[in-house]
């Protein structure tokens, strides 16, 4: 029987090139006819040692998996998750983990993944849905530096969300627990809350009317959805509030609201902060049996809210998060430079052709991959997995390339897709 694996690099010229012939697409693929089950063992050995050396090829495909509901469900791991990022790893097949959750720093939540799923794994392979505001520190050309700009965070538990934007390089942020330990009646029901812990001193007062307004007065620049807010009534307050300002001075109201004249009739034309939102996902998938309110429906609530309150005025807003395309590039960006990391400096990786989006929510993960058009040339293709807000027990709602049981039947999918076969494993 004929011995057959793939193979590339310097040390294939050792080998007799007359007894072997090309095939296969994304990676060389050679056969040896001349191996018999008549070598020896130690010869084969040394054969099996061969073809493990040459397993450093260079892979023109790769992974994007999400977390919760392909490979965590509520913290735990879930089937074929270890196996399957293993799997990649033994075989320097890039990936990265992006997701629509957050409030935790990239750092905490890599450490924490990497216990939970047995294997190692390190913050160049991470996107959460709040890492690209990492960006607004130091700006672009399309977005002025917010280093030391006053920022509103919300979301998340306690503090935690202050204390990401804080490692992300922001010098001056303000939660909305900080508003209310000073301004006690700007929330009504704020005496039903505890909010003392975690809140902090405003580094400037809050205006009491619209001719309040100097150089000590609390002005906001930006709002940041961080995650997913836990006091809905407060955070759109405050947010409305903000929304409704003039120039994001707190505790004051606009003079262009509702001017027919202007686009939008005037709201939010005033220099109002703008507003981010890190997660427009409607539903997620936590340990009830059936999927559970996220961000996008604190957002779906404010709009309601503010359409309400301005007589159907649109709510300008800036959305990150899968399936939004801002989101899939920040994505590929990071998984080109951990591409990167991952082969050796001699070694030239050449051009990604093609990345794998594992998910389990049809509006996020699937519908992101499907509309993603890359400017780096690369095909993005959609795996929809049964295992979280996807249950299987109808169609779904966006429909992706194809529909499997788990991450490790996903992966296994992907694979034969590219034309990929363990190198590693020489049948004798």
């Amino acid at each position: 029987m004929a011995t057959a694996f793939q193979c590339s690099g310097p040390a294939f010229s050792r080998l007799a090139a007359s007894n072997i012939v090309k095939s296969g697409a994304s990676a060389p693929k050679f056969h040896l006819p001349f191996v018999r089950k008549s070598l020896g063992r130690t010869t084969r050995r040394a054969l099996q040692t061969i073809a493990s050396t040459l397993t450093s090829q260079i892979n023109d495909f790769a992974f994007a998996f999400d977390i919760d509901g392909v490979l965590l469900r509520s913290s735990k791991p879930l089937s074929g998750a270890k196996r399957a990022l293993k799997y990649l790893q033994s075989h320097r097949i890039p990936f990265i983990l992006l997701t629509n959750g957050g409030g935790k720093h990239e750092s905490d939540r890599v450490s924490e993944l990497s216990e939970r799923l047995g294997v190692p794994l390190d913050t160049g392979l991470f996107v959460q849905s709040h890492t690209p505001f990492a960006d607004f520190v130091y700006g672009n050309e399309r977005q002025k530096p917010l280093k030391d700009a006053c920022i509103l965070v919300t979301g998340g538990y306690g503090d935690r969300c202050r204390e990401i934007a804080e490692k992300y390089g922001f010098t001056n942020v303000v939660t909305p627990a900080d508003l209310v330990a000073t301004c006690h009646d700007i929330w009504p029901f704020s005496k039903d809350f505890n909010y003392a812990a975690q809140a902090r001193p405003l580094p400037k007062r809050v205006a009491r009317s619209n001719d309040d307004i100097d150089c000590n007065v609390l002005k906001i620049d930006a709002v940041f959805i961080y995650n997913d807010p836990r006091d809905w009534a407060l955070d759109t307050q405050i947010i409305l509030d903000l929304l409704l300002s003039h120039k994001g001075y707190l505790g004051t109201v606009s003079a262009l609201n509702n001017d027919h004249s202007l686009p939008n009739r005037g709201y939010q034309q005033d220099q109002q902060p703008p507003l981010y939102f890190s997660n427009p996902d409607l539903l997620w998938a936590a340990a009830w049996h059936l999927p559970r309110l996220g961000q996008g429906g604190f957002r779906e609530s404010l709009e309601g809210v503010w359409r309400a309150v301005t007589d159907g005025a649109d709510l300008q807003k800036i959305m990150f998060g899968k399936p939004n395309e801002v989101t899939y590039a920040f994505a590929e960006k990071k998984l080109e430079e951990h591409r990167k990391v991952i082969l050796k400096e001699d070694e030239k990786g050449g051009q990604l052709h093609r990345v794998y989006m594992v998910g389990d929510n049809p509006a996020s993960d699937i519908q992101g991959a499907n509309e993603y058009k890359s400017s780096q040339g690369s095909e993005w293709r959609s795996i929809l997995v049964r295992s979280g807000v996807y249950d299987g027990t109808k169609p779904p709602s966006v429909r992706p390339d194809i529909i499997v049981d788990d991450v490790w039947d996903a992966v296994q999918w992907g694979l034969k897709s590219s034309g990929w076969k363990p190198p590693d494993q020489v049948m004798i």
